[in-house]
């Protein structure tokens, strides 16, 4: 039997339903339709698919080519492209450490091993109680207060491990 990754939209055993019979189908034509005749709308229409679900759902993917006249190959590899995009549902808190130059100068990379070890997950993973989702950003623009995080869209700067423990303390509550 041929190996199935997550973007093999068949219904193969373990395969995701085929996308004109999931649920959510409707919703991901309307967003597509909302870019209609808009020049460049892939990623448009890529946002506003993770804006409302959270990420990317591989179903998603052949509505996308078909809306947009490209293959599926064309779409997802914009998808994995662009590292801001989600192939599979985040945590419910998403964590971005910054890795940049000035962050790592002021000391990102032990900050970043100590909320891996911590959560128990490796980078742009979630832990197994769906609470956390950790990622890398390459620069929030708080270089004067380095190291930084951003935990749900809010920034913190001169982040150390005991700051960052208070921090998933309190999202986890």
């Amino acid at each position: 039997m041929p190996k199935r990754d997550r973007w093999d939209a068949s219904n193969g055993a373990g395969a995701p339903a085929p996308a004109a019979h999931w649920d959510e189908a409707p919703r991901v034509r309307a967003l597509i339709a909302a870019y209609d005749g808009v020049p460049g709308a892939l990623l448009p229409i890529l946002h506003a698919l993770q804006e409302d679900f959270g990420f990317i759902d591989a179903r998603a993917v052949p509505l996308v080519a078909e809306g947009l006249n490209l293959s599926r190959a064309e779409v997802v590899g914009v998808i994995g492209f662009y590292a801001d995009f989600r192939e599979e549902p985040p945590g419910r808190h998403i964590l971005k450490v910054c890795r940049a130059e000035s962050c790592q100068a002021m000391g990102s990379e032990p900050l970043t091993g100590h909320v891996l070890d911590r959560l128990g997950v490796e980078m742009g993973g979630t832990t197994p109680d769906g609470a956390i989702t950790v990622e890398t950003v390459y620069c929030l623009g708080n270089c004067a207060l380095s190291p930084a995080v951003m935990l749900d869209g809010r920034l913190h700067g001169r982040v150390s491990s005991a700051t960052i423990d208070r921090l998933i303390a309190e999202a986890r509550s």
